[in-house]
């Protein structure tokens, strides 16, 4: 079985859902796709490391990150896979708001003194809807400095984000769309 169709079933057995439920975006769905039980899971986060890192190999990328909290192992599974083939891909997460103590920072993870100012980012995502978690960490991404090359996801639903980021001039992939589960189920 390859990664992609490894990945595609643990997606389907432990994400995948069907009933009513409320969207981030705000809009009501019959069917629901929670990827924290895949992306937390070993051979999720292996699968989808390398999947991610193949999906860049034809750009050159310094940091992979997005918004709290699910783009953190996402990130970190890409950061993995890329030290695993000797690369150095780096790894953030973009804070909904600013920690009240410490450094108040809105980016984590990289060293003292470090920003992503001039770096080549792609922003994370692992479900996407129509985007707008991702443009806010997009929005305080370009605060810092970023050259934001991307946003990718693991599962586009398909309402509007691909839409949305081209009308900011970013570029959208995915490793799945939502369509490829619903004729599954």
């Amino acid at each position: 079985m390859s990664r992609r169709a490894a990945l595609f079933e643990l997606i389907r057995q432990r994400s995948f859902g069907r009933g009513r439920i409320k969207l981030a975006s705000g809009r009501e769905s019959d069917y629901y796709i929670d990827m924290r039980p895949t992306t937390l899971h070993p051979a999720g986060a292996a699968h989808i490391g390398e999947l991610i890192v193949d999906a860049l190999a034809d750009i050159s990328v310094d940091y992979v990150g997005g918004l709290e909290m699910g783009a953190v192992p996402i990130a970190t599974a890409v950061a993995v896979a890329s030290h695993a083939r000797g690369g150095t891909i780096g790894a953030f997460f973009v804070r909904k708001k600013p920690k009240e103590h410490g450094a108040k920072k809105l980016v984590e993870g990289l060293p003292k003194g470090e920003t992503l100012a001039g770096k080549n980012v792609v922003v994370l995502e692992d479900v996407t809807t129509t985007g707008g978690s991702a443009l806010q960490a997009v929005e305080a991404l370009r605060e810092e400095g970023a050259n934001i090359l991307l946003v990718m996801t693991i599962v586009d639903r398909l309402e509007g984000a691909k839409e949305n980021f081209g009308a900011v001039k970013l570029e959208f992939r995915a490793l799945y769309t939502a369509d490829e589960f619903l004729k599954s189920s």
